[in-house]
């Protein structure tokens, strides 16, 4: 507590130009990330598959991979940089004041005095400012969903969908996100400068909420889970998780389909109760061996532990968070740079203290992906110890093909961006000395490109 007071005094001086620091933060990581994006697009430049995929990937595809990365890698920059304006206009255009105060403005003028106060003048700043950010991405997310997803084949969205998904979420986003901020800013409110201990107690509450209300009520609302039919793939995975001791409740296929081409599979729930998803364009594109290679990685995760070291981690960090917000949440320095005179909103707090929080969240990000990128190769090495070396290669090099996956990286670029290991590595570690293990299928569906020969 001493060290966060010290610290407080220390951050809370008149006239600190808090405003321009924090633009300095972003757009400071805003170049990094495009000297990295450079670097990274010289590599999506290269004409020839890495050597270790020269047997397996085609030219086709491989020039399709390269142009799909290059799109993106485009389009990164372009999003990025109106992000950038739109945060400059924020800032410079004291949007969040104005909001905060149309916000009271309505609140007083419509609703009765039982009802106001900072947490309802709250919840009404953060709906609006919702709605303003929605807004502002319609353009970003249209484009990134209709034009360059759907010219690669990867949309399988209808603009119905799209539609319905996004009100879906702001629905939901209002019903869960009601009680919670509620809930923040009245423990805040009661329990003075040691709010981080019972915050952190109650952030870990919601994590196990969310955990155990996620398939019941959420999942339900985007996408259908169905259970895996009887078969090979079935009784092989039943059979993996009985081996390893995994308290499999239930295997399900989720219609991934229905959105993209993308494949993957996962597991979530309670440490006694586990639940494996499968989406169905894994099961459609890859052997029922190659699907089972693909969970005993992901079962791998959970032996080891990497699920609990992780969510340990997260509430390490969870903490650390909340405890240095208490040594922002009195700033009037803060305050005043961004046009807070006579109010000081919790809230408005938190979100300027996470932009200050830039730079250290850049380290941060870098070491959780070289602890996860660790945590990838232990994963692959379990799969190999269950035997399924081959089918586990295999499913890489399928998916990678599948989902036009960047094949190479810069070793920067990959190091900041990257949670996992880039095939080649993955294939290396796995001993993978080459041969054709891939389907054509797999390569010359009409699912990778509709007009991929072209870029952006």
């Amino acid at each position: 507590m001493y060290i966060l007071e010290q610290l407080a005094r220390l951050l809370d001086r008149p006239f600190f130009p808090w405003k321009n620091v924090l633009v300095g933060f972003s757009l400071g990581q805003f170049i990094l990330e495009n000297i990295l994006s450079f670097r990274q697009y010289k590599v999506l430049q290269r004409t020839k598959p890495p050597q270790v995929l020269k047997d397996e990937v085609s030219q086709k595809v491989y020039d399709q991979s390269q142009s799909y990365g290059r799109a993106k890698a485009k389009f990164g920059f372009i999003s990025g940089l109106y992000g950038q304006i739109q945060n400059l206009a924020f800032v410079y255009g004291d949007v969040l004041p104005k909001v905060w105060g149309l916000s009271g403005f309505l609140l007083a003028q419509y609703f009765p005095s039982w009802l106001q106060g900072e947490i309802t003048q709250t919840l009404f700043f953060l709906f609006g400012f919702n709605i303003i950010s929605l807004v502002l991405s319609l353009p970003v997310t249209y484009y990134n969903t209709f034009v360059l997803e759907e010219k690669f084949g990867f949309n399988k969205q209808t603009m119905k969908l799209w539609v319905t998904d996004m009100i879906k979420g702001q629905v939901l986003s209002i019903a869960l996100g009601t009680p919670i901020i509620s809930a923040v800013l009245k423990i805040i409110q009661k329990t003075g400068n040691s709010f981080f201990y019972y915050l952190w107690l109650f952030g870990i509450f919601i994590q196990v909420f969310a955990i155990t209300i996620y398939p019941i009520a959420i999942l339900p609302l985007f996408n259908k889970l169905s259970p895996l039919e009887p078969g090979v793939l079935k009784t092989s995975v039943e059979s993996l998780a009985k081996k390893l001791n995994f308290p499999l409740q239930e295997l399900h296929v989720i219609d991934g389909s229905k959105r993209s081409a993308h494949s993957n599979a996962y597991f979530f729930g309670l440490p006694w109760k586990k639940h494996i998803v499968i989406y169905d364009t894994l099961i459609e594109k890859s052997e029922p061996e190659e699907v089972v290679a693909v969970l005993s990685h992901e079962l791998g995760h959970w032996s080891l532990s990497h699920t609990t070291k992780l969510f340990g981690i997260a509430q390490s960090h969870m903490f650390y968070i909340f405890a240095l917000f208490s040594a922002f949440l009195n700033n009037q320095s803060l305050y005043h740079s961004f046009g807070f005179v006579n109010e000081q909103p919790i809230m408005v707090a938190f979100i300027l203290f996470s932009d200050a929080l830039a730079p250290m969240d850049a380290v941060v990000k870098l070491l959780m992906n070289i602890l996860s990128r660790k945590f990838e190769f232990e994963a692959d090495a379990f799969a190999v110890k269950q035997g399924y070396s081959k089918e586990l290669a295999s499913s890489l090099i399928k998916l990678q093909i599948q989902n036009l996956s960047t094949m190479e990286a810069d070793w920067m670029y990959a190091s900041y961006h990257y949670s996992h290991p880039i095939l080649s590595e993955r294939l290396k570690a796995l001993g993978w000395k080459g041969g054709k293990v891939t389907d054509r299928k797999a390569e010359d569906s009409d699912k990778p490109v509709k007009a991929a020969d072209r870029e952006l």
